[in-house]
């Protein structure tokens, strides 16, 4: 167990674990957090795990963990690690089930109040387009089409109607790794897949109308597409139950690799292989088709998303397009390259919960951002706000271009719904005037505001660092839940 008395502060926001904590450790662990953050952090397992980080073969400089870092599996959720090719390894764990697990933001043109009249309506009309809950089917395709979608991305779905290249402009990778291969991607995640393509799912999934609150950035979140008063859409879902099949798959096959490979492990979960193995590759292979799929699913979403703006508010609104903000993922495995001691070196970069936060220096940004760096996309628990950030060239040196993903939880599901009965948190989210819909009861307990931190507070940290400036902030008015 991790006590406060082995982490040594080392900055306002900074604190570490050096490798003279644990033998095994082959870097130091570095956690971004203030001491309520800190504190929260140490009632679970994440900091053993991020410590755990600390030992696979090939990884430098440190291990990081962001201010809402909670457990996870094998590493913490709210994790960030650097592997190096050759002897680095790639790790499931590290990525995590929910594949490309990530965020997509709409703007518009609506305000707030030529909206409050449709609210109801425009909710019922997103909540008819786009399935929600466990297991529910997306867009009819054809067998072969699938494998088309997990080589080919979001450009798939824009190449089918759903959307426009301007989406695929603002998408991380333009929606697509061109790594993905779908022969590794096994027929029992493929059937998963099959009928899910455009749907939301469950857990902590959602679809959220807001209000742009607050501005803090004019210029920048002009240039974003965001006004104050003006309505948003975010959009929050992953790769469903293809990626998850896909992370089982290898997390058995890897086990394998592990033995193979002769990689001492301090826990089982840590499963992995060197990145560049036949192993290694096989599972970068398939992790990049889950990605791709991820994306061509929010791609989908978002289409529906807009023909509902257009079934509610035709005809009443005169403004009710939408233009993508951008679209990021919090759940991946990349190959970037970084300056470490003066070379600019391949690294293979986990981001477990934690999302890309490149500054105006990256040239994989689309012009219309490069000025400025890249949206970052924060949402926070149902019921509170959330945030739109914007990425610094400081997070390349301190994070690996890498910042917060959201709020993080405090409280587990399961608890949750032990102590949150959903009929009280429905009553409590219309009387702050959030209209909701939800697949069950149980499911909306499990996203109490309660369960998670105050992304306020998380905010403020990556901020503080630097690693992110506030651009806008988003608070929610209707809330659809799988």
């Amino acid at each position: 167990m991790i006590e406060k008395r082995d982490i040594k502060r080392i900055g306002k926001y900074l604190y570490e674990i050096p490798t003279t904590h644990r033998d095994d450790m082959r870097v130091s662990a570095r956690i971004y957090a203030d001491e309520q953050l800190l504190e929260a952090a140490l009632s679970d397992r994440s900091i053993k795990q991020l410590v755990n980080t600390t030992t696979l073969p090939g990884v430098v400089k440190y291990t990081l963990a962001m201010p809402d870092i909670h457990q996870g599996y094998g590493f913490p959720i709210g994790g960030v690690a650097a592997t190096k090719p050759p002897d680095g390894v790639i790790s499931p764990g590290g990525i995590g089930y929910d594949i490309n697990c990530g965020v997509r933001v709409l703007a518009s043109r609506i305000e707030r109040e030529a909206l409050a009249p449709y609210v109801e309506d425009l909710l019922q009309a997103m909540y008819h387009l786009v399935p929600t809950g466990l297991g529910k089917g997306g867009i009819k395709i054809a067998r072969r089409d699938l494998d088309r979608v997990l080589e080919q991305g979001a450009a798939w779905a824009v190449g089918k109607g759903y959307g426009t290249k301007e989406d695929l402009a603002r998408t991380e990778a333009r929606g697509c790794m061109a790594a993905a291969d779908a022969t590794k991607v096994s027929q029992r995640a493929k059937d998963r897949g099959f009928r899910q393509l455009g749907s939301l799912g469950s857990g902590n999934h959602f679809l959220e109308i807001d209000e742009v609150t607050e501005v803090y950035d004019d210029e920048v979140a002009e240039i974003f597409g965001l006004q104050q008063g003006f309505i948003a859409v975010q959009i929050h879902c992953g790769s469903r139950g293809l990626g998850h099949q896909v992370c089982s798959d290898y997390v058995r096959l890897l086990q394998k690799a592990v033995r193979k490979y002769e990689i001492e492990l301090p826990d089982r979960e840590l499963v992995c292989a060197p990145f560049e193995s036949p192993e290694g590759q096989d599972y970068f292979a398939a992790m990049a088709a889950s990605a791709n799929f991820a994306w061509t699913n929010r791609q989908v979403i978002a289409h529906w998303v807009r023909r509902a703006f257009e079934e509610a508010l035709a005809g009443k609104i005169p403004s009710w397009r939408l233009t993508q903000v951008y679209d990021v993922a919090h759940n991946i495995g990349k190959v970037e390259h970084y300056t470490m001691d003066g070379k600019r070196t391949r690294l293979v970069i986990h981001r477990k919960g934690a999302t890309r936060a490149f500054g105006p220096s990256s040239k994989e940004l689309p012009k219309v951002y490069r000025d400025v760096g890249q949206p970052v996309l924060v949402p926070g628990s149902m019921g509170t706000a959330s945030y739109v950030l914007v990425g610094t060239d400081r997070a390349l040196d301190l994070t690996f271009g890498s910042t917060c993903h959201g709020a993080g939880r405090v409280m587990s599901r399961t608890r949750a719904k032990k102590t949150i009965w959903g009929e009280d948190l429905m009553r409590q989210l219309r009387q702050q005037g959030i209209a909701v819909k939800a697949g069950s009861m149980a499911g909306l307990a499990e996203e109490a505001p309660q369960a998670y931190k105050d992304v306020a507070r998380v905010v403020d940290v990556v901020v503080g660092v630097g690693i992110a400036r506030k651009v806008a902030k988003l608070t929610p008015i209707g809330v659809i839940k799988g």
